[in-house]
């Protein structure tokens, strides 16, 4: 809390005040004027004011702090204009002295009404309509109390002080238990619940009513003295209060937190009341006094509005206990639900990975039959959920999901291990049972599957791991996932067993991966180019790029030796990128070196992974650009399994064409797929696969396959390549098939960009038979 420090307003308050008390003792003895006295009224009540003002404007005032301070300044001029109603009553004898008019009373009342309005309507201190019933009947229970009190002490100097006048009993009367009734609401919100409002600010408000109330009370005791008032000596104590109230709300505003909603343990006005007006009627029963009636009437009307308050209490702690109970049958399902959520997987339902583990532990510990853990991972999940959206990528895991658990052996168990990885476990009589199961699992997850109105099918990779008697239940996962990998390596739908040699070629790829990351980054990487000729003259009129890796140690590593690795890892994108780059920029430099009449393109392969990387279209048309080549002079090579799902490899492949680049379909002709594929894919150029020239020399089915493609190729008006010649025999029959290109090791192996453009220059054509 700020320190305090005495402010003009307090200090003026505070001098008015003393003089106000000092003349009004002086009266007591002898006779003063009373304007003396009655000037004080509008000082203090203008600093009161004032003081409320500055602070519902003071800054780091919470909203509801403001409204609430405002209503106290605007009940304080009310209560300046009945002060001064009051005085004017009183210096034109309108009424006797100690009454009050009707219309002073109306005001006075209106100034209470307004700053009790404002309390109740300060936020933070919520209140059910139970709290509030209890609430309007405690204050019921004051007003009745304070009414009681105050006709039996007016009552008895009825006759000297009254003087007949009834409405001017009744309005102090009002006017005293108002004011009583502010004292109780200001301390019972202090109490249970103050919101923005400062505690202690409350309790010095509910000091200042009570002073005022008291005054009013005592009114009567100034019969004797009719040239004093108890306006002028109430109000300047009330409103120096109300000043010290609000200079301690100003002064917490910011630096103190609202204070915590508390409570009532055991509300003790309402025995207090009824204690004390029985003991006021019984005294006034044994002095004979004339009140008695009324003092009883108070007594029973009291006794009822306990009596009102206790069954509403009754009532509210029987809603409570309902309510408790119900609040703890929601902490169970709560609970069950947390513990549901924390062994099962959200989106499918299956058991989570954590559950995996407790339960393969579990039937590992029984030492009953071989346990068999599976790793089954969804082939180009990830082409589905780019094409079709998360939600149809949802539903296609949930269906999966279902799937596998309708399929799910006896004793054991499915779950998904995040993403579109899932795991089964069950017991097994031996390796033979568990292929059983998962080919049988692998045939029903080609059958289509809903997936949000989307018929689809969905090959897997799979891994299996048996409990050889030493493995635990991590380390069975460990195996599965290796041999899942493997299983990945080699294609789609491949089911891959795991064994011991697996973790060395699993540690060997990782660190293949490792060390082409450095490959990549120090310049470790090398593009040698094939030739592709015209089998007319043998002329080179295009190269197919293909990488090479130079390693410090290991020599010229292959790239069936460290492409898998790239696949497997990621790493495949970036060291596609780079091919492609330096493929591009050899290209423009032979354009210039070799001009117009070189080479017609250069082709460069395309990994599936590259192909469904987002904007892979627009990489290639920012490299094209930023080496300066023309797209009709690349051609990427892909192969069928990269375009076979569609998606979104085949829209790259669209953007591409519009490009002009030239698109080139791979090993052509060992896919299932690639009568249909030429319908769908944008495709310029045919590769016909190495394996139907092998033999091509040979009278049989290579040779009627061979002339198939190339009638088919011609019919569609493309362009086809013959891959792997090497003899000039098979050149000859490629030729008179009606073959026009070819490549092969018969016209050249890859070699460097600086040998190719020798190779180009005056290397002499191959025969061709």
């Amino acid at each position: 809390m700020a320190v305090w420090r005495p402010t003009g307003l307090l200090i003026g308050a505070a001098v008015v005040l003393v003089v106000a008390e000092a003349w009004f003792l002086v009266g007591l003895a002898r006779t003063t004027p009373a304007l003396v006295s009655w000037l004080a009224v509008p000082l203090t009540v203008g600093c009161a004011v004032r003081a409320c003002w500055t602070t519902s404007a003071a800054e780091g005032m919470a909203p509801g702090a403001r409204r609430f301070w405002r209503h106290v300044g605007l009940g304080m001029v009310f209560i300046g204009l009945g002060g001064a109603s009051n005085g004017v009553d009183m210096f034109l004898r309108l009424v006797a002295p100690q009454h009050v008019s009707g219309l002073t009373a109306a005001v006075y009342l209106m100034g209470l009404v307004v700053m009790l309005w404002g309390l109740l309507r300060i936020p933070g201190a919520h209140r059910s309509r139970g709290e509030w019933l209890r609430f309007g009947l405690d204050t019921a229970t004051v007003l009745v109390t304070v009414v009681t009190f105050a006709w039996h002490f007016i009552f008895r100097r009825w006759e000297t002080w009254s003087g007949g006048n009834t409405s001017g009993m009744w309005a102090v009367i009002a006017i005293v238990a108002t004011g009583s009734v502010c004292v109780f609401a200001f301390i019972k919100v202090a109490f249970t619940g103050t919101g923005p409002l400062d505690r202690k600010a409350l309790y010095l408000l509910a000091l200042a009513g009570g002073g005022g109330a008291t005054g009013g009370a005592l009114t009567p005791l100034l019969t004797d003295r009719p040239h004093l008032n108890g306006t002028p000596v109430v109000l300047p104590l009330t409103c120096f209060i109300l000043c010290l109230a609000a200079d301690r709300q100003r002064r917490a505003a910011g630096v103190e937190p609202p204070a915590a909603v508390r409570r009532d343990r055991r509300p003790l006005v309402p025995y207090l009341a009824v204690f004390a007006t029985g003991v006021l009627l019984l005294a006034d029963a044994a002095d004979g006094g004339d009140d008695v009636l009324g003092v009883a009437l108070g007594t029973v009307a009291l006794v009822l509005l306990v009596a009102a308050r206790q069954a509403a209490a009754l009532r509210d702690n029987a809603v409570l206990v309902d309510t408790l109970d119900s609040r703890l049958r929601e902490l169970e399902e709560y609970q069950q639900t947390l513990a549901w959520q924390a062994t099962h997987d959200a989106l499918t339902g299956l058991a989570n990975r954590r559950l995996l583990m407790q339960y393969t532990g579990e039937i590992l510990d029984t030492g009953q039959d071989p346990v068999a853990v599976a790793l089954v991972d969804v082939d180009d999940f990830k082409g589905i959920n780019d094409d079709l959206g998360h939600a149809v990528g949802d539903a296609l895991l949930t269906a999966v999901a279902a799937r596998l658990e309708c399929l799910q052996p006896d004793g054991g168990l499915v779950a998904r291990l995040g993403g579109d990885e899932y795991a089964l476990v069950f017991p097994t009589t031996g390796e033979q049972h568990a292929l059983h199961v998962l080919d049988t699992v692998a045939a029903e997850l080609r059958r289509p599957l809903d997936a949000a109105g989307h018929a689809l099918v969905v090959e897997a990779s799979i891994g299996l791991a048996l409990h050889a008697g030493d493995a635990t239940a991590e380390e069975l996962l460990r195996r599965a996932d290796v041999a899942m990998y493997e299983a990945k390596a080699q294609g789609k739908g491949r089911r891959v067993t795991y064994a011991p040699c697996l973790d060395q070629h699993s540690a060997e790829q990782a660190r293949t991966a490792a060390d082409l990351r450095v490959a990549l980054d120090t310049g470790q990487l090398r593009l040698h180019y094939q030739p592709i000729v015209r089998l007319s003259d043998a002329r080179t009129v295009a190269v197919e790029a293909l990488v090479r890796w130079q390693h410090p140690e290991r020599g010229m590593v292959r790239p069936d030796l460290f492409i898998p690795a790239a696949e497997r890892t990621g790493l495949i994108v970036p060291v596609g990128q780079w091919v492609l780059t330096e493929a591009c920029r050899q290209a423009a430099r032979w354009r210039d070196e070799l001009g117009p009449d070189g080479l017609e393109y250069v082709s460069v392969n395309v990994s599936p992974r590259q192909l469904r990387e987002a904007g892979f279209a627009a990489q290639v048309q920012a490299t094209l650009h930023s080496v300066g080549l023309h797209p009709r002079h690349l051609t990427v090579e892909v192969t069928e399994t990269a375009v076979f799902d569609g998606g979104s490899g085949l829209e790259e492949l669209h953007q591409l064409k519009r490009l002009g680049v030239n698109v080139a379909l791979d090993d052509f002709g060992t896919g299932h797929s690639s009568l249909g594929l030429l319908r769908t894919c944008p495709v310029d150029l045919l590769k016909v696969d190495k394996s139907f020239v092998d033999n091509i020399t040979d009278r049989g089915d290579r040779s009627v396959i061979a002339e198939a493609l190339i009638g088919i190729s011609d019919g569609l008006r493309l362009r086809a390549v013959a891959e792997g010649v090497e003899t000039g025999a098979q050149a000859g029959v490629l030729r008179r098939l009606g073959y026009r290109y070819a490549q092969g090791y018969h016209f050249g192996r890859p070699m460097p960009a600086a040998d190719l453009a020798a190779h180009v220059r005056g290397a002499h054509p191959a025969a061709v038979g």
